[in-house]
């Protein structure tokens, strides 16, 4: 295979040669932007939010993070389960692109899980049989086999390792064995955890994952679960454009920067009371045909005070280079806000503030360095709610209060 097209997140346009076939399906897969120039053959490849790996017709395209690989994993992590994630919980190879950091971090981490055998758990059975096991289950019975006495429609509890726990080991498994630039050190390792978890049942592709919590019975496996749960949250997916078929894996740095800062936000407001809302629906007009949804909002005595909205870059389509302003704008007069607040990744834009005319209304950006040490980020965000809510003004007559 040739060399992959190493990109990086956010990075200008690169000047790349391409078959036309080969340029004409990764525009189509939506991964990069792709722009014919002057010189036959050579194509102009830019690189959105998106990060991870594409691969058609024996290119590969990488895309990495601007940030540290771990740091990446610890803001996945942390928007997924706080109380897990306080630090860098889970070290990855910052050197190795992301699924081969992926696959080297949860093979050693699931073998550990897996030293002392497979864990164990009852799982509740419904199942036609012969001769009772367990329970009859009585409507059933009645509704299937209606004055037959046999077979029976029974429910049992079974102990057997086909339990929540195993079936997400074996996902993300599954998942990485089918993730381009996973080597063959690392495919051999998913091999062996694939034979090992023989008996568990593999969910199908696309559909509800198996839920767990962590307790004390599966405390040895939850940095191994964790880090498959992230493993999975990656977009895996297979097109096929023309003559080729795209395939790649793939996750979305805007989608991880709001989830981190709203969930962070959440947490660090708990000490005030009020409540925390993550994407609060509510509606523009008063006839509410028009919806909008704030990335966060907090709320005292059922009423909003504080509106937040988080933006890994400042959006700037077409003739709205200002897009985010005019959001927040609506949000605080749908809620009555005389403040709104804008958090973006340090480096995508600067920290300002803007006093609207003839409105009453500041909008203040603020700027995460995603660079910092995770208790530090944490820290920031902290003293951010804090003052955040010493900032929170009266909200204006006639708003309501919450549903």
């Amino acid at each position: 295979m040739a060399n992959p097209l190493i990109l990086r997140e956010g990075d200008p346009p690169r000047l790349v040669e391409l078959r036309r076939p080969v340029a004409d399906a990764l525009a189509a897969a939506g991964v990069v932007q792709v722009a014919l120039t002057d010189r036959p053959g050579w194509w102009e490849v830019t690189p959105g939010t998106q990060i991870g790996v594409v691969s058609v017709a024996g290119l590969q395209v990488v895309i990495e993070p601007k940030i540290d690989i771990n740091r990446l994993v610890f803001l996945m992590g942390y928007a997924r389960r706080p109380d897990f994630w306080r630090d860098d919980r889970v070290l990855l190879d910052a050197d190795a692109d992301l699924p081969e950091a992926l696959a080297d971090a949860f093979v050693r981490l699931a073998r550990r899980a897996l030293e002392q055998g497979l864990l164990k758990g009852y799982v509740t059975v419904d199942e036609t049989l012969a001769v009772l096991r367990g329970r009859v289950r009585e409507a059933d019975q009645l509704r299937r086999r209606w004055g037959r006495s046999i077979p029976l429609e029974v429910r049992y509890d079974e102990f057997t390792v086909d339990i929540a726990e195993n079936q997400v080991l074996l996902a993300a498994v599954e998942r990485l064995l089918r993730t381009p630039r996973v080597g063959v050190r690392h495919r051999a390792g998913l091999q062996r955890l694939r034979l090992q978890l023989g008996d568990v049942t593999a969910p199908g592709r696309g559909g509800v994952r198996p839920s767990w919590t962590p307790s004390r019975l599966n405390a040895r496996y939850v940095p191994a679960l964790e880090l498959a749960e992230l493993v999975l949250a990656g977009h895996s997916f297979e097109q096929r454009v023309g003559e080729l078929v795209v395939s790649g894996y793939l996750f979305n740095m805007a989608t991880i920067f709001e989830d981190f800062v709203t969930v962070a936000l959440r947490e660090a407001f708990r000490p005030f009371g009020g409540r925390s809302r993550l994407q609060y629906r509510t509606h523009l007009d008063e006839a509410e045909t028009v919806p909008v949804r704030p990335d966060f909002v907090w709320s005292a005595a059922g009423v909003p005070r504080v509106v937040v909205d988080a933006k890994y870059k400042a959006e700037k389509p077409a003739g709205f280079p200002q897009a985010d302003l005019y959001q927040m704008l609506a949000y605080c007069i749908r809620l009555g806000l005389p403040v709104g607040h804008l958090v973006y990744a340090k480096g995508y834009e600067v920290a300002r503030e803007h006093l609207v005319q003839n409105a009453g209304v500041r909008i203040i950006a603020h700027t995460l360095d995603l660079d910092a040490d995770p208790d530090v980020l944490l820290k920031v965000l902290t003293s951010l709610a804090g003052w955040m809510r010493q900032a929170v003004g009266k909200p204006a007559e006639g708003i309501s209060r919450e549903e």
